[in-house]
């Protein structure tokens, strides 16, 4: 979900020619590949805490900051699968890459917001100004929606293009009047005094959400691994409930880069609500009518217009209800 370009170069050294992996996982182990996030923290909890293990399956986690590499490496076979948002991996289905949705992990409740001058009281005080965002991120995919509820599109304002970091950089310097970014710039904005948050995700719940994404062939013919996947991350979820600051601790160290601190950690996760299983059966429903597929739907809307889909995708063909109830 969160991208950051400056590491790029790492993430293509450390990464992707790290993995050495190029033949697909044997039974019993799962690969996937996300960025640095808080909201995937109960991965590696559930594996560091040997949960993934007990239920049956190796998962090797890989932390590449760029979605377009790891999606080229679960094309590639090096990864089966990926963690990141709904939308955002909307972007590489394909005739030739399919994956599914086999569960979700959580969503941004505060962590995403827009940022501007004091004197902005609504999304429409924006027209005609330029806003700094990440084009073809989730950044993107949220304001849309937003501008949309407002009865407005990106032609009622001037869009930069540059990361979330980059974009809260330059709206503190005072270089852009708005921007929209995440934690922990939000943060920053509102405890420096210049500009303030407008809007933030606790208005939008449900819609910048995040899920594992494996490739239909692992899930055809692994599906025990698949279950013992979701049976893991349940677990994990159950145990942040109960402690959790030592899982703020396991989780910062488990994920790392700017996450290292628990502390940071812990404040991260403020912005973000992880999905147990009650929430992700809620969320799935069923691939006729469910939260999962009014957010695919809404997606294949905003991107198919903005022409970065691959392909028009049904909700029925990318979301699998099949593992979420396992216990």
């Amino acid at each position: 979900m969160k991208t950051f370009r400056n590491c790029l170069m790492g993430a293509v050294g450390a990464g992707l020619l790290g993995l050495g992996l190029a033949a697909p996982a044997n039974a019993g182990a799962i690969r996937l590949g996300m960025t640095t996030w808080v909201g995937y923290g109960p991965l590696f909890l559930a594996r560091d805490l040997g949960y993934f293990k007990e239920a049956g399956v190796d998962v090797d986690l890989k932390v590449i900051e760029e979605s377009a590499l790891y999606m080229a490496a679960v094309a590639g076979g090096d990864l089966d699968g990926a963690a990141s948002t709904v939308d955002e991996l909307m972007k590489y289905r394909s005739d030739d890459l399919c994956f599914k949705y086999v569960l979700a992990l959580d969503d941004s409740h505060g962590g995403d917001g827009v940022v501007t001058q004091p004197d902005i009281k609504s999304l429409k005080d924006l027209k005609g100004q330029q806003v700094a965002l990440n084009e073809g991120s989730v950044s993107e995919f949220w304001f849309n929606v937003l501008l949309k509820k407002e009865g407005m599109t990106e032609d009622d304002v001037t869009i930069t293009n540059m990361t979330a970091d980059d974009a809260a950089t330059a709206f503190i310097a005072g270089q852009v009047p708005a921007a929209v970014t995440w934690e922990p710039h939000l943060t920053e904005v509102r405890k420096g005094g210049k500009g303030k948050v407008l809007i933030d995700s606790t208005t939008t719940p449900g819609l910048i959400v995040d899920v594992i994404a494996l490739k239909c062939d692992l899930i055809e013919k692994h599906p025990e691994d698949v279950k013992a996947l979701v049976k893991g991350y349940y677990k994990a979820v159950e145990y942040i409930k109960t402690n959790p600051e030592k899982a703020y601790e396991i989780m910062a160290k488990g994920i790392g880069g700017y996450l290292e601190k628990p502390e940071d950690f812990a404040a991260g996760a403020k912005g973000v609500r992880y999905y147990d299983r009650d929430r992700n059966l809620e969320f799935f429903g069923t691939p006729e009518k469910s939260e999962a597929s009014e957010l695919v739907n809404f997606a294949q809307d905003i991107w198919g217009k903005a022409g970065k889909l691959k392909m028009t995708i049904d909700a029925k063909t990318i979301l699998d209800t099949d593992f979420i109830r396992e216990q």
